[in-house]
C-alpha cells in the first residue's frame, strides 16, 4: 500500500487529521517522569513517555512524525529508541520521518537507510539540492517525500519570502517541486501560522497533501488554517497535536476534544462550499464493521435508493444501485479501490479486465493503484479498426482477473470472462462491489469461475436498517426478496 493510500485510510478510520510528534526530548518530558530519571535513567523514562504516547493517541491520530536529530542527539541508544518507537506504532498509521535531509552526497544511502530498513513511510527534505536531491527517495514508490517549503520562526521571513511579497521563495519552491513527483509520491510541509500562506501554496498545489506542523499560536484562527490548507474534497491537511495536549494528565480526552473541534470546523467549511464533497459519519456504533461507513456514504450521496425498480431484465427489486456517481466523489471512489484492493492482494493474475461500461472507471483505477496492466472486453465488436474483441496488449496464456460492479444473474461478467477466454487468456476470478446474492455466485461456480463480492446486499441492509437510514417494511421487502430469491435458485 502506498503512503496516500494509508494515509487517508488512517483518516477515513480514525476519523483525524492530527499528527502526533514522537520526540525524545528531555526538555518537555512530563514532570511525572523527570523525576524518575535519577533512578530508572533518562532513557528508560523517555522511552515509557513515547511508548504511553502511542497507546493514548493510535486510535485518535493519522500519522506519527519522530524527528530524527532528537533521537541522534541521544548517540546509539537513541537510534535504538527510534527503533523501537518505530514498532510500536500500529502497522496501520503512517509514519513521516521529520529528518529535513538536504545532503546531495548522501540522499542515496539515506533514502535506502530509512525506507529500506525501517517502519517509515514517509520523509521530510530540504529542497536546496533540486531534484537530483530528491530522486533517490522517488525510487521507492510506496513511500512519500514532504518538501520543506516554509517554516514559522520570524527570522526566516528575510530568506523565505525573498525577493518580493509577490512572489516569495517558498512559492518558487512549491511551483517547482510539484514537477518532479507524483501526488501520491510528494507531499509539502508548510511551516506557517499565517493563514494566507497555507492558502497560496494551496492553490499552486491544490491536490498536494500538506503537513503543517507549527499552526498553533495564541492568535492563530483554526477555522482560517482549515480553510487555507484543505483540499477541495476537505482534506489533504496534516495538523499537529500541541505539546501542552501530549504533557497533559489525560492526553487521549484532550485530543478527542480538539479531534471533534476540527471536525465541526471541516463541516461548516464543507457546507459552505459546494465543489467540497467530504462525508463524515453522523452515526455511532459501539462495535466496528468493515466497510459500515462505506455502506453509509454510498447511501447518503444517492448510489442506493428504495422502492419499486424495473431491471432491464423486467423483473422489479425493491431497491436501485447506482454505481456511476462515485466517479465524482474522490472520498468514497478511494474508499472503493481500496476494498476491491484489499480482495485482489490474495488473488494471482497477470493483468485487469474491466466489463464495459459501468466498471470500467474502477478497473482503470485498480490498475493505476496496484500498477498492473489493464484490457478490456467490447461490448459490441466494430465493423473497423480491426474487429478487435478485446482491447489493449495482452499475451496468450495470461491471467486475468475480470472486475465488474454489480452481481445479480452473473449472465454480463461471465460473457465478458468468456471473451476474454476465446483470445487465448485465462480466467479465474471475477470480483464484484455488490453481490445482490440472487444465488449467481453458484452460477459462476458452475461454469468454472470464481466469484469474489465486497459487499453483499444482505450486508447494505444491516447496516442501513441499523444505523436507521431504512425503514422497518423496507428491511422487511429486502429479507423477503432474499428469500425469495433463494427459493428460484433452489427451485
Amino acid at each position: 500500500m502506498n503512503f496516500l493510500d494509508k494515509l487517508n485510510n488512517a483518516v477515513e478510520r480514525n476519523q483525524s487529521l492530527l499528527c502526533v510528534g514522537l520526540d525524545p526530548n528531555p526538555e518537555i518530558l512530563p514532570a511525572r517522569y523527570s523525576s524518575m530519571k535519577t533512578n530508572r535513567g533518562l532513557l528508560t523514562c523517555l522511552d515509557e513517555w513515547l511508548q504511553y504516547l502511542i497507546a493514548q493517541t493510535k486510535d485518535l491520530v493519522c500519522a506519527y512524525k519522530p524527528t530524527l536529530e532528537f533521537y541522534r542527539a541521544l548517540g546509539p541508544p537513541g537510534l535504538e529508541l527510534l527503533r523501537k518507537t518505530l514498532v510500536s506504532i500500529p502497522i496501520h498509521i503512517p509514519i513521516i520521518l521529520d529528518a529535513k535531509h538536504g545532503d546531495l552526497e548522501t540522499a542515496t544511502v539515506f533514502a535506502g537507510t530509512v525506507f529500506l530498513n525501517g517502519r517509515v513511510d514517509a520523509v521530510t527534505l530540504i529542497p536546496y539540492a533540486g531534484q537530483d536531491q530528491v530522486a533517490p527517495f522517488l525510487v521507492y514508490l510506496e513511500k512519500a517525500v514532504f518538501i520543506l517549503c516554509t517554516t514559522a520562526n520570524p527570522s526566516a521571513a528575510v530568506v523565505q519570502e525573498y525577493p518580493t511579497l509577490e512572489s516569495p521563495l517558498y512559492l518558487q519552491i512549491a511551483k517547482e517541486a510539484k514537477t518532479w513527483g507524483t501526488p501520491e509520491q510528494l507531499a509539502f510541509e508548510v511551516g506557517a501560522v499565517v493563514p494566507e500562506v497555507l492558502a497560496r501554496i494551496r492553490k499552486i498545489a491544490p491536490e498536494r497533501i500538506i503537513l503543517a506542523p507549527t499552526i498553533w499560536a495564541d492568535d492563530s484562527n483554526l477555522a482560517q488554517i482549515l480553510a487555507a490548507g484543505l483540499t477541495a474534497s476537505g482534506d489533504g491537511l496534516i495538523l499537529p497535536v500541541p505539546q501542552n495536549l501530549l504533557n497533559s494528565e489525560d492526553p487521549a480526552e484532550s485530543i478527542k476534544v480538539l479531534r471533534e473541534v476540527i471536525n465541526h470546523e471541516r463541516r461548516e467549511i464543507v457546507n459552505g462550499n459546494p465543489a467540497c464533497s467530504v462525508w463524515m459519519s453522523n452515526v455511532c456504533f459501539l462495535d466496528k464493521q468493515s466497510h459500515r461507513d462505506l455502506i453509509l456514504q454510498l447511501y447518503d450521496l444517492g448510489c442506493i435508493t428504495f422502492g419499486d425498480h424495473i431491471k432491464a431484465s423486467g423483473k422489479t427489486l425493491p431497491y436501485y444501485i447506482d454505481l456511476r456517481k462515485i466517479v465524482s466523489t474522490p472520498q468514497i471512489f478511494h474508499q472503493i479501490l481500496s476494498a476491491y484492493a484489499d480482495i485482489l492482494k490474495d488473488l494471482e493474475f497477470d493483468r485487469i479486465a474491466g466489463i464495459p461500461y459501468g466498471s470500467l472507471p474502477i478497473a482503470t483505477g485498480l490498475a493505476l493503484r496496484l500498477g498492473c496492466p489493464m484490457i478490456f472486453p467490447r461490448k459490441e465488436v466494430k465493423s473497423y479498426a480491426g474487429r478487435r474483441l478485446v482491447e489493449g496488449n495482452y499475451r496468450e496464456g495470461e491471467t486475468v482477473v475480470v472486475i465488474d460492479d454489480i452481481l445479480i444473474t452473473g449472465k454480463s461478467v461471465m460473457e465478458g470472462a468468456e471473451k476474454l477466454k476465446s483470445v487465448g487468456l485465462k480466467v479465474h476470478d471475477l470480483v464484484v462491489f455488490i453481490d445482490h446474492q440472487q444465488g449467481a455466485k453458484d452460477i459462476l461456480q458452475e461454469n468454472g469461475y470464481r466469484g469474489h463480492a465486497v459487499l453483499t446486499i444482505p450486508e447494505i441492509a444491516e447496516t442501513l436498517h441499523d444505523a436507521g437510514r431504512l425503514t422497518e417494511e423496507q428491511f422487511k421487502a429486502l429479507a423477503e426478496e432474499k428469500n425469495l430469491s433463494a427459493q428460484q435458485v433452489q427451485n
